[in-house]
């Protein structure tokens, strides 16, 4: 029977923090109360990967953090202290490494190699140069420079010859093996005599490498081919005249720097391979394999073939059999060719089995029903809740404020319009035209499409593609859902209106992808079609996920705490009728769904989203100090081309971000500036604006670096840090308030709570790499061990006091996860099954309120999350007692008498019906009241 996933707790693993650490933090887990640790992938990964998601073999652990054995130790004391582990696992591609022993295989052997159907490949590309042949796009330069500076080399080892590049090592086909051994033999037999045995051998290897059994006889030739390597090499490491004449061989082919023509031989054994090597930016314009996104070092498998997806996942099917794991979180579902067909073979693996998908998804876009699945990841669910803490009826003002301080409107639609369109020009192209020359090959077989041209096809489907509202729809039959036929007709209309100069084209796009057709085709021919529309789908996440994620959300930034994963900028806040909708919605569809606000993919932290979200509350205040800032910084920025760095709008996001991320101890303060120079550098080439990630401008970076040290060292000069100090305190302490309702509501709203590493206390953690930084659980467990202790004691609100007076050391934050976690565990069916219902509030102050019950059974808990502090305390003080709350009241379930225990203070409450927020919020600023029996 597998453990009931009440709580998860996400670990980033790398090679500095593996399997016997977290053996180490059991016994602080199992305090905390945690069900479930989440992990990060723990396959084989690239050689010093920080994050484990360019796996080069999935059917071993990764022995950077680990081996079997200490795995198993970790899984069977995680067991004894009642908590489970839910694994990470990525169906959609692996590293193109050279330690990725499948891919190698395929570079070897070609369409031999036993391997060859595992990778997403066009081995039939239209480019003869890359037909049968796998781009291999990982040169700095191009191809003719890498080659003529003797970068690109031969060498041999007991493994074969291969060609290398810098830590790149590729297998040479073995046919081409005999472009070495014959070369200069004749030099050989004068040196051996053509008597002598091992001549003769070399000759005999020779002749075997020249008749190769062909691929249609895989065995035998795969037998030969292991054969000849390892006579090679024997006779290699044998003889030294041989040994001396292979090395003189290959440092004659490898060509002298400075004599072009002394290469053309390795050109020419190089042109023979089964890889094309290239510079890197050839994929963005020209591809053979199926990237994830845009990121040349990541191919996709063909998971969707089922012996495919029986070996890449025989090590989770192995644990899953063992019982070591009780759950699997699938890495970007929609990647896959076919993600129902995926989870339905998940699914069979065990009944039981916890199964959430990281999937993004719109507003009111739902997971599909078919999925056996128990629901996401939980960005939907951090979008939700960060939502409450925005200010909506601000939003035309702090729209104003933005606008008026960059110069400019920003139409978010129009915004993202234009960045899709940037993303399939400067990194999607190879991607689109092997789609529409696809689309070209079948349209041709049919008589209303043989007129349609390739140019025509691939400029209607630039603008389908980026018209897409969504992810990705997820069709793969002649069924075509009813909300996808929707998306698909929606987006159609808008493509049309935009270019009705291929409204033919468009129109014909559409019928391939809604399968609308086509009584004249030949069943293999429909196939077909379903093809491209599975291949169409897996498109439209990436090209979204990079004009989205990575480009808009660095551009748009009126408040920037909405700018995160599966969020929406232009929409600026949650309201609480759209929040209880949301949690309603779930418990009905998906109660086990995680509920995260931090992961490792997020742009900011939780606690830095929090502070932020304070703006929206006060935007004439925010427009004052922007005013001024601006006025006092402007000395320290520079003319780059004609361009002060940084703009206007990036010295907006900046400003927000130091206030998001500042440190509460001022004696961190060093620490901020190298944090923020890599954030910098990463803002920037997102946002595509003033420098690329193809294409730095590292003198316009190192203008904005520049221009955030100059702002954050103390100076006679610097008048900033004594304006930006003094409101920065006031935004922290407003974002704890936020905060604490913010985690409340995670941990008892219907879903899974997940927490982050570290986010126990504050999390002020930029984007990635920032978020992986490491964890004091030193700390943690010493706070704990208080918190445990101080908590349970009959002065217990003395002990409060003192946590609201260190707020700013976390334990406040801790002591509620705890408690509240604590009340999960002794509740179970409360907060996992229990009904959701929004409760009613009175009084002047019932918006800055969210409230709701959750019920089993005679069992019922009460949350009491308050919200919009700016207008209610001062900066220094917490919303509790009389003078804050005065006539506001919450109407707590039926019966009317109850005894209620606020499970975060001990406090006993006999009384029901209409209870004042002021007798509930007096000593912690929010609440969770439990109650089991009635008075």
């Amino acid at each position: 029977m597998l453990r009931p996933v009440k709580a998860t707790y996400r670990i980033q693993f790398n090679p500095s923090f593996g399997f016997k650490h977290i053996e180490e933090l059991v016994p602080y887990f199992d305090k905390l109360g945690i069900s479930h640790i989440y992990a990060s992938p723990v396959f084989k990964a690239r050689k010093g990967s920080e994050h484990g998601y360019d796996i080069v073999d999935p059917t071993i652990l990764n022995p950077e953090i680990g081996d079997e054995k200490s795995f198993t130790k970790l899984i069977n004391e995680l067991h004894t202290g009642n908590i489970g582990w839910i694994q990470d696992v990525v169906p959609n591609h692996m590293a193109f490494d050279s330690d990725n022993r499948m891919l190698m295989d395929v570079l070897e052997n070609g369409r031999a190699s036993q391997y060859f159907k595992f990778f997403d490949l066009v081995w039939k590309h239209p480019d003869e140069s890359m037909r049968k042949r796998v781009l291999a796009p990982f040169l700095g330069s191009l191809y003719g420079e890498a080659l003529e500076n003797g970068e690109i080399y031969l060498a041999y080892d007991a493994e074969g010859f291969s060609v290398n590049y810098y830590e790149h090592r590729y297998p040479l086909r073995i046919d081409t093996y005999q472009m070495i051994l014959d070369h200069a033999i004749d030099t050989l037999k004068i040196r051996m005599g053509e008597e002598y045995p091992d001549y003769v051998k070399y000759l005999g290897l020779l002749y075997v490498v020249k008749n190769l059994p062909s691929a249609s006889d895989p065995e035998h030739r795969i037998n030969q081919i292991a054969f000849v390597k390892k006579m090679i090499w024997e006779l290699y490491s044998t003889n030294p005249i041989i040994q001396e004449h292979i090395d003189a061989t290959l440092k004659e082919l490898n060509g002298e720097k400075g004599k072009p023509e002394s290469f053309s031989h390795l050109d020419e054994i190089l042109s023979k391979q089964n890889f094309r090597l290239s510079f890197w930016r050839v994929a963005n314009q020209e591809l053979n394999y199926k990237r994830f996104f845009n990121i040349n070092e990541l191919i996709s498998i063909r998971v969707q073939d089922e012996e495919v997806f029986h070996s890449t996942h025989s090590l989770i099917i192995d644990l899953i059999q063992r019982g070591m794991i009780d759950g699997l979180r699938v890495d970007h579902i929609d990647g896959l060719y076919d993600p129902g067909e995926y989870l339905q073979r998940l699914r069979r693996l065990s009944d039981e089995l916890y199964i959430v998908v990281e999937k993004i998804m719109e507003y009111d876009e739902h997971l599909p029903e078919s999925w056996p699945v128990q629901g996401t990841s939980g960005y939907d669910f951090l979008n939700h809740v960060n939502g409450l803490f925005c200010h909506k009826k601000r939003q035309k003002e702090f729209t104003k404020l933005y606008s008026d301080f960059i110069g400019r409107e920003i139409n978010f639609s129009q915004l993202l319009y234009d960045k899709k369109k940037l993303i399939i020009d400067r990194q999607l192209t190879g991607d689109l035209d092997n789609l529409a020359h696809l689309l070209k090959q079948i349209a041709n077989k049919y008589r209303h499409g043989r007129d349609i041209t390739f140019n025509g096809l691939r400029n209607g489907m630039i603008e389908i593609l980026t018209y897409f509202p969504v992810y990705r729809t997820y069709i793969s039959s002649w069924e075509v859902d009813e909300e996808d036929r929707r998306i698909i007709e929606e987006t159609v209309r808008k493509a049309q209106s935009s270019k009705p100069a291929y409204g033919a084209e468009i129109k014909l796009i559409e019928k391939f992808l809604l399968l609308d057709f086509f009584e004249e085709l030949t069943e293999e021919e429909r196939n077909d079609c379903i093809d491209f529309v599975m291949k169409f789908q897996r498109l439209t996440g990436p090209l979204m996920a990079k004009g989205f994620e990575d480009t808009s959300l660095y551009i748009y930034n009126r408040l920037i705490s909405l700018n995160d994963v599966g969020g929406d900028p232009s929409s600026f806040g949650t309201s609480l009728h759209q929040f209880h909708d949301f949690a309603i919605n779930r418990l009905d569809v998906s109660p086990y769904a995680m509920n995260a606000t931090s992961t490792h993919d997020t742009k900011r932290g939780e606690d830095v989203r929090a502070r932020i979200n304070v703006l929206s509350e006060i935007p004439r205040e925010w427009k004052q100090h922007l005013k001024r800032w601006v006025t006092v910084n402007k000395k320290f920025k520079k003319n780059i081309d004609g361009n002060f760095a940084p703009d206007r709008n990036e010295e907006y996001l900046l400003y927000q971000t130091l206030l998001g991320m500042y440190p509460f101890d001022e004696g961190e303060a060093d620490k901020v500036i190298p944090r923020l120079e890599q954030y910098i550098e990463k803002m920037l080439r997102e946002a595509k604006v003033h420098s690329f990630w193809s294409e730095p401008n590292t003198e316009y970076e190192t203008a904005v670096k520049e221009f955030v040290t100059a702002i954050l060292t103390p100076s006679d000069q610097n008048l900033f840090l004594d304006e930006f100090i003094p409101f920065q305190k006031k935004i922290a302490h407003y974002g704890i308030l936020n905060s604490l309702s913010q985690t409340i509501i995670k941990l008892t709203a219907p879903g899974v709570p997940d927490l982050y590493q570290g986010t126990e206390l504050w999390d002020l953690s930029l984007v990635d790499p920032d978020n992986r930084r490491p964890v004091d659980y030193n700390l943690r467990d010493k706070y704990l061990d208080e918190i445990v202790e101080r908590s349970s004691r009959e002065d217990v609100f003395e002990y409060l006091s003192i946590l609201r007076s260190n707020a700013s050391d976390g334990r406040i934050k801790m002591l509620l996860t705890y408690k509240t976690l604590a009340a999960r565990k002794e509740h179970p069916n409360v907060f996992l099954d229990g009904e959701y219902s929004p409760l009613r509030l009175t009084g002047k102050l019932r918006n800055h309120v969210v409230a709701f019950a959750r019920e089993y059974e005679n069992a019922t808990a009460v949350t009491i999350a308050p919200r919009w502090f700016t207008s209610i305390v001062d900066e220094q003080s917490f919303p509790l007692g009389k003078s804050v709350w005065g006539d506001t009241a919450v109407y707590l379930p039926p019966p009317r008498t109850r005894v209620w225990g606020n499970a975060l203070t001990g406090e006993r409450i006999e009384k029901g019906g209409r209870m004042p927020v002021a007798e509930i919020l007096t000593s912690y600023p929010t609440a969770l009241l439990i109650s089991k029996e009635y008075a």
